[in-house]
Order: C-alpha cells, then structure tokens, then sequence
C-alpha cells in the first residue's frame, strides 16, 4: 500500500492573494478561497494550502510548518528565517512587480542624508531590516514599529520614516522625499530546507517552481501563426524579432508554409502591418499559458 503524501504549501494573504491565485490557475492549479477560511482548495490532492500573511511566511517555512511557500524577499530578510528561496516570481502583474525600501522625510526637511538621522526618530513596519541598515550607516537612530500609514508621521510623529513603495505615488500624494533606497524585493517561492531533502516532496516543490516560472515567461508573450509562400519567408523572417528558431511546417500547397513563433506581445501592435506587407496571411495571434524552457 503506497503511503499517502502532502506537501503544504504557504499562500500569501492581503495584496498578494488575487495575484497569486491566478498565478496558480495559469500554472494549470486552480485554487478556491471559500469565504473567511484560511484553508484554500486545489485540485491536487497531494497537496495542502495555507493562507497566511507575507510577514509571518519564511518564519513558518524556515520552522518547517510548511514545506514551501511564496512571500516576499523583503520579508525573508526581515524575520531572518534560513529558507531556501527557489525563484524569483516578479511578473507583469499587480503586486508581483518590485517594490522598493526607501528612507524617506518631508520634502521641507533640513535632513538630506542617512547621517543626519543619528538620534532621529524613524518610524518603520521593518524593524530588523531598518536596524540593520543604521549600523551599516553607522547612525543610532530611535526606531519605531509602525503599524501603518507610516507615510503620514513625518515630521510631528517621526523625523523620517522607512517604509514599502511600487510607483511613488504615496510619497509624493504626502510630499515625502527619499534619502536613500534599503532594498528592493520581489515575490519569491521559498521551500524549507528538510524538505527539499526529502526526494518526494524535493520533486514536487520542483514542478511547482517550474510550472509558475513558465506561467510567468509567458505573461508578456504571445503566439503568432502565419501563412507564407516560400517566396518571400526570407523577407517575413527577417522581420520577426528574436525569432532564430521559429517552427516551419509544409502546407498543402507546396509553395507556402506555415510559420509559428513566440513574441512579445507589445511588438505585435507595430509587427502585424509589417507582416502582412510582407506576405504573411492567415495571422493568428494566440495567448500563451505557459513557456518551458
């Protein structure tokens, strides 16, 4: 009788959660958050998902509670956990892009470096991080949790603060100028370390990262098929951009073939025109799910 095995697997809660489930459907998972459950369904019964908040993530997964998981590199550094980070999943979608650490104070301040700080009070939701990168400054700051709307504090609830930027639009809405950047993090899937010794739940961990890898190489990229005549494939190859290996197959007629290539899909806009000018018929352009390498 064959022993009956899970791997568990860490989901992100909060802003990283509706991304992540359709990361997973195009990995070919579907998985369903039901209500107020922490305890997703996914159609592999081999394995079990886990919701739980980006912060407390590579603390569980370094513990082994679970055997991999996805959060934030920023959040691995943070808590210190010893996982192993399998992939970076930055990706063209919202909150999966990076996002970056910064010092920051109001745009009037008289403070322009990190050394201005020593003795200043920052206001952060990173404190180990912040910590850390002080000492490296050689500044003693007074440092502060901050459970939230860090972007507010400056100047009468703290000198500057340290806080988790995309685009921007934050600091300037607060006129709020950076110092300096601390980091700058992405998505990762992390595993723990035991389990990736463990041949089972090693391969499984494994499919994963490659299957959410080739959803990611595909999110930017499509299909293109098209009808040639031999005649003129030099000409309509030439225009293909990076396409040194396209698929070539004979058609019923002789004369023409047909001509099958992955691009990026913000040159199709400006490529199809040219194609067509060029002799192509037939285009076809079809969304891709996934690209293994």
């Amino acid at each position: 009788m064959t022993e009956e095995r899970t791997l568990r697997i860490g989901l992100p809660k909060g802003s990283l959660q509706e991304t992540t489930t359709k990361l997973f459907k195009k990995a070919g998972y579907d998985v369903r958050i039901s209500g107020r459950s922490y305890y997703p369904s996914i159609d592999d019964p081999e394995i079990e998902c886990i919701l739980i908040r980006p912060q407390e993530m590579a603390r569980y997964v370094g513990q082994g509670v679970l055997d991999c998981a996805i959060t934030g590199h920023d959040w691995v550094l943070e808590t210190g956990a010893d996982v192993a980070e399998m992939a970076d999943l930055r990706a063209p979608w919202p909150n999966y892009g990076p996002v970056r650490w910064i010092l920051a104070v109001k745009d009037d301040s008289e403070f322009r470096t990190p050394k201005d700080l020593d003795g200043k009070r920052i206001a952060t939701e990173v404190m180990g991080l912040t910590e850390r990168y002080f000492a490296r400054q050689g500044v003693e700051a007074r440092l502060e949790f901050s459970w939230g709307a860090t972007e507010v504090k400056p100047p009468v609830l703290a000198d500057a603060i340290v806080d988790v930027t995309e685009t921007g639009s934050s600091l300037r809405a607060n006129q709020l100028r950076v110092i300096d950047e601390i980091l700058e993090s992405t998505p990762r899937l992390i595993a723990h370390h035991a389990s990736l010794e463990d041949d089972w739940k090693a391969g499984k961990i494994e499919r994963l990262r490659m299957l959410l890898m080739g959803a990611i190489a595909a999110a930017t990229r499509v299909g293109l098929s098209m009808n040639v005549e031999k005649a003129k494939m030099k000409d309509v190859l030439a225009l293909l951009p990076h396409a040194d290996k396209p698929t070539i197959s004979p058609l019923a007629d002789p004369s023409w073939v047909d001509i099958f290539v992955i691009v990026e899909e913000s040159f199709v806009r400006d490529l199809l025109p040219k194609l067509h000018a060029a002799g192509a018929r037939g285009i076809v352009e079809n969304p891709l799910n996934k690209i293994i390498d």
